[in-house]
């Protein structure tokens, strides 16, 4: 007749048994992403998509492209870089602060003209050739590539000399918005992702002949070369279902 194992044999074959089944998120490690400002909503959304899809979890720090940048070359502890440009990722790469060949386009940002006033904008320029605007908001276009942007659109418009004295500069994009949604500035270059789910105010649209394109890449950063988890989530932002929340905030995703 067989002996029943040793009680110590018997609590290996257990604990053997429940480590093989189980779920993956017992395993699961953190991603800490640094993203531009303009991004924030579709990267939380993007972020329970891919914490369902793989139990890894997501933490978002925002801010200014630039200033993100700056705390990345000066040690701080980030997985991967959402910027709201091209050229900070690349730099990155080439100062061996991310991993060479690993940047990717992730979205392509729209620039919109906003008003709180519903009845100061129309579907044109007529909102700033009038003038009759107290103060004008933009993103520091130094930091912020939105800011930038707006700075572009006013030189291609020829209204630059006109608006400068009245122009009004957010730290980052989210600033710049507040100032327009709280009155502080009659108008402002905002993204459109962050206006598109609601239809408060007027807008224009800006052509995107008027300024370059805001080509928003992202990359791994050097801490997470062997972070699986940074891997997979880099990964995840090039999936079909990563783009379909990239477009439905207002975004061009980067075709394949």
């Amino acid at each position: 007749m067989m002996r029943p194992p040793p009680p110590a044999l018997s609590i290996a074959i257990l604990a053997t048994f429940l480590v093989w089944l189980a779920p993956a998120s017992a395993h699961a490690d953190t991603v800490r992403a640094a993203v531009a400002t303009n991004f924030i909503a579709p990267a939380q959304a993007l972020g329970a998509a891919f914490e369902a899809a793989s139990g890894h979890r997501l933490v978002i720090s925002s801010g200014s492209t630039g200033k993100l940048y700056a705390q990345i070359a000066h040690g701080a502890p980030f997985d991967v870089f959402l910027a709201a440009d091209s050229t900070r990722p690349a730099r990155a790469e080439a100062e061996r602060l991310a991993v060479p060949g690993s940047r990717i386009t992730y979205a392509i940002g729209k620039l919109v003209l906003y008003s709180a006033d519903p009845t100061r904008i129309d579907a044109d320029t007529s909102a700033l050739r009038r003038g009759d605007y107290t103060r004008l908001a933009i993103a520091n276009p130094d930091t912020a590539p939105y800011g930038r942007a707006a700075v572009e659109t006013l030189h291609a418009l020829g209204l630059y000399a006109t608006a400068a004295p009245r122009l009004i500069r957010g730290d980052n994009i989210a600033q710049t918005y507040q100032f327009v949604a709280t009155g502080n500035a009659s108008l402002g270059f905002v993204a459109l992702s962050q206006i598109i789910d609601h239809a408060d105010g007027s807008r224009w649209r800006v052509p995107e002949t008027l300024y370059a394109p805001i080509h928003q890449d992202a990359v791994l950063l050097a801490r997470a070369t062997h972070n699986p988890a940074a891997r997979a989530f880099m990964q995840f932002l090039s999936s079909d279902a990563a783009r379909r929340i990239v477009t439905r905030y207002g975004y061009d995703s980067q075709p394949r």
